[in-house]
Formats: C-alpha cells, structure tokens, sequence
C-alpha cells in the first residue's frame, strides 16, 4: 500500500484573505483521480493565482484512507472540519458503504448548510442523494450507473448525459476525469474563464466540455471487442448514413427486434436508436472539428436527414449548435 500525505502545509501555499477552502472528503475505496484530478487542476489555479485555494482531505474518522487502486491518503475527521467554501465527494467502490452510515449522512447536511458550493465526481452524487441533498434537483452521475441511481433515487432529476450540471449550490459530474471539467467550471465560477483555460492548458485537457456535452466518449468503451453487440456498434459506425431502424439492426445481431431492443438496453444503458444518435453526433463533431465547412453535407453523410434535425440533436446532447462549434474551433 503506497501513502500519501495530503496535509495543507505540505501542498498549499500561503493564505490570503481570498483564499477559498476545499474540503475533499474520502472513505474507504474511493475512486483516487476523483480526488487527485481536481486537486491538480486546483493547485495549477494556485500557481497561476497565488493563494486562491487551500484544501483539506477528511474522513469520517481522521486518519489514513484507502483508495481502491492501494494508495493511502492522509486525513482529518468530520469532527475537525470546520467551516468550508467548497466540499468535493468523490465515488468509487466503497461509496455504497459511505451511503450506509447514518453519520456521514448527517454530516453531509450540516456542512451544506454553510458551504457555498458543494460538488461530486462520478458516484460521489450518491452521497449527496443518499443524505436528501439532491431530492428534487438535476443531476449527474457515472453513466453506468444511470438505471441504478434513477431506481434508487427517483427524486432526483437525473440527466445522465451531462458532464456536470450545476442546481444552485450543487455540482454533480460525470465519470472520473469529469471531474477535472467539473473543476474548471468551478475555477472560471471564482477566478473567470482566462485562468480557467490556462489551467486547463497546463493540464494538457480540452478546455472546457460544455456542462451540456452528453458523456458520448463513454460510447466507446460499452461494448468490448468481443462483446455481444460489438458486431452491431461497428455495423452502426460503417454506416451511419443509412436509416438503421430496430429491425434492421436486430438482423445484424441475429435476434428477433424485441428480444434485441431488451437485450441491447441492458447491457449497454440505451436503446438502439439513442446509441445511433450517439454515434451519428460524435462522427458529426468530429468531422466539423477537423474542418468540414457545410453543415448540411456532414448531416447529410452522418445521417441526420436534413440540417435542422441535426442541430436539435447537437443542442440537445452537445449543448451546442454545430455552427457554434465550428466557430468555437476556429476562435
């Protein structure tokens, strides 16, 4: 097991009056780039803006956590943190315990009350949850984890899609580096855009996925090479122009349309024709970041019949037009 002290007088800077206090806070098989993605993008805003961030990591009992991979961090206990300006929650395996305890829970709702902002990364949106934090608000979390968080918490106005989303003083994100766009958004919120994209530059990261944009990368990664609908996938990515209904694809994975649309919702987290949507935006985007000039040809090769019907689709996943776009790229 490697360990890490993460104690404020070994990695922030000296205070000022504007100094604004983080307070991670860990449990036992957390997710460490959860943790370890915002701290390095919060200590570039430090070098960048001297004395903006200090930041603590906690845990229910203070002392030495460990995150899934084997490494150790150091902490303090709930009891020892004091008034804060930002709490960040991080997922991981062990977040269904966390959820479980009745203490952290509790915890969760006294220190909202006073905290200015406070944020998840992946799972970690199941704490502010599990305490009542989210109930009626939007939300974020892991695409994976989409039907499971909706069942356990209907309250909560889940939009699976967004890389985060911002309800008043809560912030949730998306999966693991979400968290970094998670951070750059809550960097421009205090120190504006301009640092916000020099961080984002010495972190070598795109600078900045749109709250809005759909976690379409995540597409990639659902089935493995092998998988049972890695055959479909690929025969939606060769032809992405043709109008693929259910029955069509059914017949590429050799099942009948009901028992494949069941099927591929199950183990993938869509339907069929929302993973084609999917795939069309994502060859859409990329061809208008690589310089296609018409519009109307790209949603014409990508299949989405006509312009309009292709900006509907882009607003709605991407948060952005694909005019917009082009003119982002070429800024």
């Amino acid at each position: 097991m490697s360990r890490y002290s993460a104690g404020v007088n070994d990695i922030n800077p000296p205070l000022s009056a504007m100094t604004r206090h983080l307070l991670f806070f860990v449990f036992a098989d957390f997710q460490l780039l959860d943790v370890s993605g915002p701290m390095a993008a919060f200590e570039m805003a430090n070098r960048i803006a001297p004395g903006s961030y200090r930041w603590t990591v906690c845990s229910q009992t203070g002392g030495q956590v460990t995150a899934s991979c084997g490494v150790a961090l150091d902490s303090q206990s709930l009891a020892a943190s004091t008034r804060v300006d930002t709490l960040l929650a991080p997922g991981g395996d062990g977040v269904e315990r966390a959820c479980d305890c009745v203490a952290i829970r509790v915890w969760l709702k006294e220190i909202t009350q006073t905290a200015r902002r406070v944020a998840s990364v992946c799972s970690g949106a199941y704490l502010l949850a599990a305490s009542g934090l989210l109930d009626g608000r939007r939300a974020t979390t892991h695409w994976r984890r989409e039907a499971d968080f909706a069942r356990r918490f209907p309250a909560v106005q889940l939009e699976a899609d967004r890389i985060y989303i911002q309800d008043d003083k809560l912030w949730t994100s998306a999966g693991i580096t979400a968290g970094i766009d998670l951070s750059l958004a809550l960097i421009a919120d205090d120190l504006g855009e301009a640092v916000a994209r020099q961080v984002a530059r010495q972190l070598v990261v795109y600078y900045r996925r749109p709250g809005g944009q759909s976690q379409y990368s995540a597409l990639l990664d659902m089935a493995p090479a092998q998988g049972r609908f890695a055959g479909v996938l690929r025969h939606m990515r060769e032809h992405l122009h043709l109008a693929l209904n259910v029955e069509a694809l059914a017949e590429v994975a050799r099942m009948s349309p009901r028992h494949f649309a069941r099927c591929f919702r199950a183990e993938l987290g869509m339907t069929p024709a929302r993973a084609l949507e999917r795939l069309r935006i994502e060859a859409a985007r990329a061809a208008l970041e690589s310089g296609a000039l018409s519009v109307k040809s790209v949603a014409r090769d990508y299949g989405f019949a006509d312009p309009e019907r292709m900006r509907r689709a882009f607003v709605r996943v991407l948060g952005i037009s694909p005019r917009a776009l082009q003119l982002r790229e070429a800024d």
